[in-house]
């Protein structure tokens, strides 16, 4: 017999078991899926070089911009505004990436493959900066193969022997030493008075160098006896030439402490260029309220290397600084580094500053 399934109505199609609606569910389900994942890909595409799973929303944060690694934009005299949050990131912001900060020694060797002059052989055998050297050399002290050199300009061979003062010299390995400066320590090698010098701080790492002849170290320029912060020491005098002399524009960020509130026609004039030293116009790069609460304290950009350039600016306008301390020179700060404390320069920082003199 026949069966009639006719009395059966369509108008409950899910009792025959149709799947249409269902089946249709899971299209729009995936479509949407599909759409989800495409406009994520589409959004974290823009600017990131981040790699990303498809589909899966990995970061919220945005796309690393170089300009968060600098502590300024480049532009100059940029005054910051007084009431707002910009001023409290003076310092905090990293001035360099994070990068390895072992105790291990970076020390490139300096190779002699070709005649060099004489005067860059004594600033890479550590005795002096080329400027030096010359005067060096005009005074008679230094010989090539036995003979006394007073000509400017005179090149060496590799196989030359050259002497300083009776003593002959090599190509010393380069060493890079941070200092976080504490105050009354006199920025130089030696004192005739008797005070303590920042070489009295770096004793230890002679030992750690494990050299034949103990390397000639230097400060790289200078700060004041109760001026405290980040120091190079070094016995690289062609580096350290290059990072002292005007025209290299080495940027400098200062943390100073007044005597008393720095009144905002002051702070407007230093912003301006509108002080006048006995040297000329002094021109900052940025002026900043590091903490808006208290108005004695003051953020200093840099790039001049005019002595005592800060205290005396202050000066004119009436102030005393009663605390300074550099924060921040040529891309080193002194992050993770204690008052009285230093550390070498890791392979990073060292190309670092040499990209600062190029």
């Amino acid at each position: 017999m026949r069966k009639d399934f006719s009395d059966k109505s369509s108008d409950n199609p899910s009792k025959r078991g149709e799947k249409k609606p269902f089946a249709k569910t899971a299209v729009k389900k995936e479509e949407k899926k599909f759409s989800a994942e495409k406009k994520f890909t589409s959004d974290t595409k823009k600017g990131s070089k981040f790699p990303m799973d498809k589909g899966k929303k990995t970061f919220e944060e945005k796309p690393f911009s170089k300009k968060s690694a600098a502590p300024f934009p480049k532009k100059t005299r940029k005054k910051f505004s007084t009431d707002t949050a910009g001023p409290k990131e003076f310092f905090n912001k990293k001035f360099l990436k994070e990068e390895d900060t072992t105790n291990g020694i970076y020390s490139p060797e300096e190779k002699q493959s070709d005649e060099i002059r004489l005067n860059k052989y004594l600033s890479h055998a550590g005795i002096a900066s080329r400027r030096k050297a010359d005067e060096l050399i005009k005074e008679g002290r230094v010989k090539v193969n036995g003979e006394v050199v007073t000509e400017m300009g005179h090149k060496i061979k590799p196989k030359d022997e050259v002497e300083y003062d009776g003593k002959t010299l090599s190509l010393e390995k380069k060493f890079y030493i941070l200092i976080n400066k504490p105050k009354d320590f006199i920025t130089t090698v030696s004192d005739e008075k008797g005070r303590k010098t920042v070489m009295d701080l770096i004793r230890a790492a002679y030992p750690q160098m494990k050299t034949r002849v103990r390397p000639r170290l230097y400060p790289v320029g200078r700060l004041d006896r109760n001026t405290t912060g980040v120091l190079l020491i070094t016995n690289d005098g062609e580096l350290a030439q290059k990072l002292t002399h005007p025209s290299s524009e080495i940027q400098k960020v200062y943390h100073v402490v007044l005597d008393k509130k720095l009144l905002k026609e002051d702070f407007d004039k230093i912003a301006e260029a509108g002080v006048v030293l006995e040297d000329g116009i002094a021109e900052v790069d940025e002026i900043a309220y590091p903490n808006p609460k208290n108005k004695a304290e003051v953020g200093l950009k840099i790039h001049t290397g005019k002595n005592r350039f800060v205290r005396r600016l202050f000066e004119a306008l009436g102030y005393e600084v009663v605390k300074l301390d550099r924060v921040f020179f040529a891309g080193l700060t002194k992050k993770d580094l204690p008052r009285g404390r230093w550390r070498f320069l890791n392979e990073a920082e060292v190309r670092l500053l040499r990209h600062f003199t190029h």
